[in-house]
């Protein structure tokens, strides 16, 4: 089958799988106040309404854990396309719901589709790209999740003028259209070639290489024998530890960046993001907007949320990691607490508000029910150009190739926990403690500021076999941007530390470890359809 190459064709594809998680987190969103979901449902409280929304995060939950070992056996792309058939399922079975219990298992399957396209997508695509638009096609993970989100919002509240349980039933349904979409499109893209060469398909990863690199027609490139050699490095070293799986992750060597992935997941749900969108409707309720004005105020934020991640993907490549993180979370922070501030100021607790005992809190001067609104709109606007598309991005790129696939998939497991745990928490929070539900989000914000400083290292503009360097000469990360890491590849022992703690660790002979050849490394690089590729380990 002939297959598309274009990095940016690829990236399109693939981050359709983002577009299934914007859709679910929209789909409960519009409806969480909708008489006629209230009615069908018997007016779930605030613990029952946390598990309907939670389901879906711990469905995802345990698809990212199975996500890892499932595509580095299967390949990324077929991992893929089996979420996408989950998610069809799952979709299925939320269109034909008849109770709470129902609802609660097609959320936990179509669950299972998102945490695998979660963890994968964003790897596929960065074993897919060039280094010098990695940046920029990986964020396109989150922008589809951005789309997603906002045309699922549209979709629901078109849905709400239907009478009945026909409403949500049919804005469900429309859910299968992106999984079916996903599922057709990727068969005219290629295999990650990293996981192609993991595979000894060293033929099939060359050419790959070539097309994406648009260098087919060059034997003799420097750009294509210099990424081979990366690539061979790494290959030999996955060969050595294939048998570790998750284990590998907790090794000597691999833990700290194992936790700097884990908890930039964490973060990510601690900035307070997902909470405004499961729950955003309530926060305008709030606010004083309520019916149908509530839902086209709020979903202006899904617009602000899908325009402000494109500035990310135009320029991440350009202003590095580190800086989008930091300020970004400081921003966060900043429009947290204004507003708290405001709520705090200016509102007064309610037993229930129009009829709703999840909402104990309004504000009815309408200056500041505005100003509130303003800062939920530049909050949204700040996640969107930093921590939205900036840590699937940067958990991608952080691991080596033998950890890559369940590292990715480890670390979207915790993601998908705290999306779990804050889903439970939120209604709750907002019923019991009101606006000081921001608070607690401001103060993580500030946390997060610190702890990216201190512990994450930038990776803009490098491969990921030089990411890698970075762990093993343990460079702090403050000082990360401005070292010649491809100086520092040169210069430095033949053998990784990672190959040598493995001996240490197996009590094995430095002599013995594997070896891979690879044409274009260990000799010129054929021309194209002349391949003699063979590994040996």
């Amino acid at each position: 089958m002939p297959y598309f190459y274009n990095p940016y064709l690829v990236a399109a594809a693939a981050t359709i799988g983002g577009m299934l998680f914007g859709f679910d987190i929209s789909s409960v969103s519009a409806f969480v106040s909708d008489d006629d979901y209230l009615a069908f449902f018997n007016s779930p409280d605030s613990v029952r309404q946390g598990g309907i929304t939670a389901s879906m995060a711990g469905g995802s939950f345990l698809g990212s854990l199975a996500s890892g070992p499932f595509s580095d056996v299967v390949g990324r792309k077929y991992a893929i396309q089996v979420g996408a058939v989950i998610w069809i399922i799952g979709s299925a079975v939320q269109c034909s719901v008849q109770n709470t219990a129902q609802l609660i298992c097609g959320r936990v399957i179509s669950g299972v589709a998102i945490g695998i396209c979660s963890a994968q997508v964003p790897v596929y695509i960065s074993e897919l790209s060039p280094k010098r638009i990695r940046g920029r096609l990986v964020g396109l993970f989150q922008w589809a999740v951005t789309w997603g989100i906002m045309i699922m919002f549209y979709i629901s509240y078109g849905c709400s003028f239907i009478d009945g349980p026909a409403s949500f039933r049919t804005a469900w349904g429309i859910q299968m259209v992106p999984g079916a979409l996903l599922l057709s499109a990727l068969f005219f893209f290629p295999e990650s070639p990293r996981w192609l060469a993991s595979h000894d398909r060293w033929e099939e990863s060359i050419d790959i290489i070539r097309h994406v690199q648009g260098i087919e027609g060059d034997q003799d490139s420097d750009e294509l024998r210099i990424e081979l050699q990366e690539l061979k490095e790494a290959v030999r070293i996955d060969q050595l530890s294939k048998e570790l799986g998750y284990r590998d992750l907790f090794r000597k060597g691999s833990r700290l960046r194992t936790f700097v992935g884990v908890t930039a997941q964490i973060w990510q749900q601690l900035t307070g993001m997902n909470v405004m969108m499961y729950y955003v409707v309530y926060t305008f309720d709030m606010a004083g907007y309520t019916g149908n004005t509530g839902l086209v105020s709020s979903s202006i934020q899904y617009v602000i949320n899908m325009v402000m991640t494109v500035p990310a993907l135009l320029f991440i490549d350009k202003w590095g990691r580190r800086p989008l993180l930091i300020y970004g979370a400081i921003a966060q922070c900043i429009w947290l607490f204004a507003v708290s501030g405001l709520m705090a100021q200016y509102g007064h607790y309610v037993d229930a508000l129009e009829g709703n005992a999840n909402i104990r809190w309004t504000v009815p001067d309408k200056t500041a029910a505005k100003a509130i609104i303003a800062c939920n709109y530049l909050f949204v606007a700040s996640f969107a150009m930093t921590w939205g598309p900036g840590i699937w991005l940067y958990v991608s790129e952080i691991f080596p190739m033998r950890q890559r696939a369940s590292g990715n998939g480890f670390c979207a497991a915790w993601n998908w926990i705290f999306n779990f745990a804050l889903a439970f928490f939120v209604p709750p929070a907002f019923r019991n403690i009101q606006w000081k539900t921001y608070l607690i989000f401001a103060v993580f914000c500030i946390a997060m500021s610190f702890h990216v400083f201190f512990l994450f290292p930038e990776t803009k503009g490098k491969t990921l076999e030089e990411v890698d360097i970075i762990w093993e000469e343990h460079i702090a990360p403050w000082k990360s941007a401005k070292v010649d890491v491809s100086e520092l590849a040169t210069n430095r022992d033949l053998l990784s530390k990672h190959e040598k703690q493995y001996a240490i660790d197996h009590d094995e002979h430095l002599s013995t470890a594997g070896t891979v050849t690879a044409p274009g490394v260990n000799e010129s690089v054929p021309a194209q359809g002349e391949y003699e590729s063979k590994a040996t380990a």
